[in-house]
């Protein structure tokens, strides 16, 4: 889009002015908040909490711990080296929970 540099600029009375006025005009528009939606149609892509999913089947591929990871003794998470905050009593706490 091309920008007219020598236009006079908007001050911001003029701005306001514009936003009531279109406020006012969407106002007076009544079709201009009504939403055309078929609600089966919307209602099919929602997963309801404590859906059966029995059948069902994860395919996740899970990973013993390594050797450069620790459990944190806080929240029970694997975290890198790099993560660990401090240990005491032989218990490893994260950066997150030491926070």
């Amino acid at each position: 889009m091309a920008t007219d540099y020598d236009a006079p600029r908007k001050t911001d009375e003029d701005v306001e002015q514009d936003s009531i006025q279109e406020l006012q005009a969407r106002r007076s528009d009544k079709s201009s908040g009504v939403v055309d939606e078929d609600e089966t149609e919307a209602a099919e892509g929602f997963e309801l909490p404590g859906a059966d999913l029995s059948g069902e089947e994860l395919s996740v591929r899970v990973l013993p711990r390594q050797a450069d990871e620790f459990t944190c003794s806080n929240c029970f998470l694997v975290h890198h080296r790099s993560q660990l905050a401090y240990e005491r009593n032989g218990q490893q706490i994260c950066t997150e929970c030491a926070a």
